[in-house]
């Protein structure tokens, strides 16, 4: 297949930034809310302490109350999967396209390559069938 025009490559680009930066937008409201309910934080205090474990920096208020803790860990969890998860979607329309460029196959060109073997090998190997002598009555 042909290297995608480089429109649909920036098209590519802003998809994958935009809904990366749509699941930190989420993220950060809900660490926000998660501070300011398990640890009473005023709303700058718990953006702070939500973006800087989002950022992968650590918090800078330690969490007093069980609740708040535990909403903590499992909070700096998620971030820290996240930061993974969303790096690789920004990154997988360059991929991509790197990929095409040098030529390798992915996924799809693989499995379109091995069906049309596949069909081309059953044409070629297919054995001629007999003609069946007709049955007499």
């Amino acid at each position: 297949m042909p290297l995608a025009p480089l429109p649909v490559f920036r098209r590519r680009l802003v998809g994958a930034g935009t809904l990366g930066m749509g699941l930190i937008a989420a993220s950060l409201v809900v660490g926000i809310a998660g501070y300011m309910l398990t640890e009473h934080l005023a709303f700058i205090d718990a953006f702070l302490n939500a973006a800087m474990i989002l950022s992968g920096m650590g918090p800078l208020h330690s969490p007093e109350s069980v609740a708040g803790k535990i909403f903590a860990g499992l909070y700096a969890i998620y971030c820290g999967l996240l930061l993974i998860g969303v790096t690789g979607l920004i990154l997988s329309p360059v991929f991509h396209r790197v990929m095409h460029q040098l030529h390798l196959p992915d996924d799809d060109d693989a499995a379109q390559r091995s069906s049309s073997e596949a069909v081309a090998h059953e044409k070629t190997d297919k054995p001629k069938s007999k003609p069946r002598a007709k049955a007499k009555p």
